[in-house]
């Protein structure tokens, strides 16, 4: 697990709900029980600092850091993605993007990998498609100084036609197969943590499950129902991890809060 994007799994899943800042000696605390050593955590704190992620800030208990207005849309982007919270739906209609690839690899692949996340996918080098339009998709490409032109297309041939140009896009087969690995590596892990476990232990279990989830963010688009197979192995997936987060989250943030208020006690410690 790297570290940044450690850092963004934390922010989105635990700190964006009280408030998106932390003490930068609670990160540390926070990513140790997952192997990830302090200079690690600083090094991709400042890499996210220059990337306009994060932004430095000083709290009572010390130097922190806060996430960005950017960085606020995207952790809210994913974490309805991730937990699924919005009803997928579908006009009949598709996104369509033709643009001008940048010239260097390095850049093929980053755009590629934000389009992707963005829910598009690719029918050639220059050709992208999505069954819903993302709200920064217009944005990331201004940003990256990407020419490009931008329609809504309909399938003539209905569903029937739209379902061969979501296989052009996507390898369902391919998606489908992460899902059941998925399940098979976490069963185990999640089943070694019970009443008994402590909740550092639930904690770094759950955070790897969200982590390994997060994963599908750059692989499956969240089809909608009728453009995806019969018996899609991601909704069971789903069920199987909404469970698993659900039951582990209690302790997981008991064991944040306690990171957290370290830092205070110590300051007011000081104090007297």
């Amino acid at each position: 697990m790297q570290a940044r994007s450690a850092l963004f799994d934390l922010y989105g899943d635990h700190l964006r709900p009280k408030g998106g800042r932390a003490p930068v000696a609670a990160l540390v605390k926070l990513l140790a029980p997952l192997g990830i050593a302090p200079p690690a955590v600083r090094t991709a704190v400042s890499r996210m600092v220059r990337q306009g992620w994060l932004e430095p800030l000083r709290l009572a208990s010390g130097p922190g850091y806060s996430i960005t207005p950017k960085a606020a849309r995207r952790l809210d982007e994913a974490a309805a993605r991730i937990y699924r919270t919005g009803r997928v739906t579908w006009d009949g209609r598709f996104d369509l993007l033709v643009l001008d690839a940048p010239g260097s690899r390095r850049d093929r692949q980053r755009l590629a990998a934000n389009l992707t996340f963005l829910g598009y996918g690719t029918l050639d080098e220059q050709t992208w498609v999505a069954t819903r339009p993302a709200e920064d998709v217009d944005l990331l490409l201004a940003e990256a100084g990407i020419r490009f032109e931008r329609f809504t297309a309909a399938h003539f041939s209905g569903t029937p036609g739209a379902m061969g140009v979501v296989r052009r896009a996507w390898n369902l087969s391919e998606i489908g197969h992460a899902y059941e690995r998925f399940v098979a590596d976490q069963r185990p892990l999640l089943a070694a943590v019970t009443a008994r476990s402590s909740d550092e232990e639930a904690y770094a279990t759950r955070f790897r499950l969200v982590h390994a989830w997060r994963t599908f963010l750059f692989r499956d688009p969240q089809l909608p129902p009728a453009l995806l197979p019969e018996r899609w192995p991601g909704t069971a997936a789903a069920s199987f991890f909404d469970r698993h987060a659900a039951r582990l989250r209690p302790a997981a943030d008991r064991y944040v809060e306690q990171c957290l208020d370290a830092g205070n006690r110590i300051v007011r410690q000081k104090g007297r």
